[in-house]
């Protein structure tokens, strides 16, 4: 199972538009964060978690050049605005996108891209065929077994994703007992540290590292960073042992 970072930044990406802080002018190629998304390819199948604004970008970048799943973690626009360009693996992959999204993403799916659902179909519109997701229930995608994991974003609930020993969390500030025994046992854990300040819907690094502590997994990367946080080399270099920030195209091979 290969594992790559499509994205690792926050809602409007870094750097921000307009800020002349010392993260956004950075010339570090690993300070440069478009919005965060993940790709596996596992025995020639590819799955991608969540299609945000950078989508189209993400997966010209990464050369990626099929999708047989589009698993959504929630219904924030940074995490569903690029999904009308799935559009292009209709044409390659010739059928529709299995995208597998809770019925609450589902509904804001429906009206944000209402011309997809439409009587009248547009030719070139993207297909999609969706299937339902609950957080209590194990999953089959592209031959995948996947285990959601709930969790709160302030207090909306977003679902995490477990694929054998991996476990990828974005855009939460609270996860339950329940859930955490979900993660135990991982041998790798992403999850979101936007910045050092209090916030409301979000782990601060401190709290995501002491969340990683709690749960015992070996090997953990940060993500969903906001400018705010800090320069990626300084930041890394104070980090506990096993814990590093993560940066879009960093390649995991599991």
């Amino acid at each position: 199972m290969q594992i790559t970072f499509l994205g690792t930044g926050t809602s409007q990406g870094v750097p921000l538009i307009a800020c002349q802080c010392e993260v956004c002018k950075s010339n570090n190629s690993k300070d440069k964060r478009l919005r965060s998304s993940i790709q596996f390819d596992i025995d020639g199948k590819v799955i991608v978690i969540d299609s945000g604004p950078d989508f189209r970008q993400q997966m010209l970048r990464n050369n990626t050049l099929r999708l047989d799943a589009l698993i959504f973690t929630h219904e924030h626009k940074d995490h569903i605005a690029g999904m009308d360009d799935i559009r292009a693996f209709n044409y390659i992959n010739k059928k529709a996108i299995d995208v597998y999204a809770t019925e609450n993403v589902q509904t804001a799916l429906r009206r944000e891209y209402q011309y997809i659902f439409s009587d009248f179909k547009y030719p070139g519109i993207p297909e999609l065929e969706f299937i339902t997701m609950d957080a209590m229930h194990a999953f089959e995608a592209a031959g995948v077994t996947i285990t959601p994991i709930e969790v709160l974003h302030y207090k909306l609930p977003v679902l995490g994703f477990r694929i054998n020993d991996f476990t990828y969390i974005t855009d939460a500030n609270f996860i339950d007992d329940v859930n955490m025994e979900k993660i135990k046992g991982s041998t790798h854990l992403v999850l979101n540290a936007l910045r050092h300040e209090q916030h409301i819907s979000h782990y601060t690094l401190n709290e995501a590292i002491e969340v990683a502590k709690k749960l015992e997994v070996p090997n953990v990367y940060f993500t969903h960073i906001s400018h705010q946080l800090g320069l990626h080399d300084e930041i890394n270099r104070h980090l506990p042992e096993g814990m590093q920030l993560a940066w879009d195209g960093l390649k995991l091979n599991l």
